[in-house]
């Protein structure tokens, strides 16, 4: 199996190491990540600034863009070969919920999954690396045991994985859930600088508004591992039917 790794913490953090070091056991690794921590980079890509292309001591290469800058170099003309699976992380904190939608490490695979190869992004529920090599472990476990099955009938997917920060002794098995819900994020940080302007520093996440049995939060309140199947479309495609019709009402209301 040939794999593409990246992250949004940075080259240098220790998810990736880990889980490099776990996949490189059973696969071939090539690892192109961001140079510095790029979290909270969602899917942004540089397009108005060259990106460069780096190569660390142990082999890693990194790039001053974001982690779907990363993928995207990779997969369009880095590599010369087309990998079997993108994995992104492991993330230095959870992205459940809401936090996909901001999360680099989901960026990243996100961008894998455009391209039309399955994809995986990794997260530790609580920052700080604690048991981190249990976390790791697991992964590669569920990588080896995907690519062995041979899941996705041959076509591309999307995994957002979030793993409890405990021994692995204690990790419960994967459960799939549906993404939770967060409250709205708390209030911004404000600060005076040196100048004597406003400084703005966007606060923290908020708590869980929808933990119920079956969400991401629940399983992992568990000790499960939290497996959520994404999708790009974010078409409204329960709502379809109600805008045609409003929309056919205002045109016919419209004057002439």
């Amino acid at each position: 199996m040939k794999i593409l790794l990246s992250n949004d913490d940075g080259f240098q953090a220790p998810g990736i190491v880990a889980l490099h070091q776990a996949l490189a056991a059973f696969a071939e690794v090539e690892v192109v990540a961001p140079e510095h921590n790029n979290s909270a980079k969602s899917n942004a890509l540089t397009l108005h600034s060259p990106l460069y292309v780096h190569e660390a001591a142990n082999g890693f290469r990194y790039v001053n863009g974001t982690p779907a800058d990363c993928v995207h170099i990779a997969l369009t003309g880095l590599l010369d070969y087309r990998p079997d699976l993108v994995v992104s992380g492991i993330n230095n904190g959870a992205n459940m919920g809401d936090d996909t939608i901001y999360s680099g490490t989901v960026g990243a695979a996100m961008e894998g999954y455009l391209f039309g190869i399955p994809a995986i992004a990794f997260s530790q529920i609580e920052r700080g690396w604690a048991h981190l090599d249990a976390a790791a472990a697991k992964a590669g476990e569920l990588v080896q045991r995907i690519g062995a099955q041979k899941l996705g009938d041959g076509k591309p997917w999307l995994l957002n994985v979030n793993i409890p920060n405990v021994p692995l002794d204690e990790i419960k098995p994967p459960k799939i859930c549906r993404l939770g819900r967060r409250h709205a994020a708390e209030r911004v940080i404000t600060m005076d600088s040196p100048r004597g302007e406003t400084m703005y520093w966007i606060g923290g996440a908020g708590a869980a508004a929808d933990a119920a049995e079956g969400t991401d939060f629940h399983a992992t309140a568990a000790g499960h591992i939290a497996l959520t199947p994404l999708k790009v479309d974010l078409t409204d495609h329960d709502a379809l039917a109600y805008w045609s019709q409003g929309m056919k009402q205002l045109m016919e209301g419209a004057p002439r």
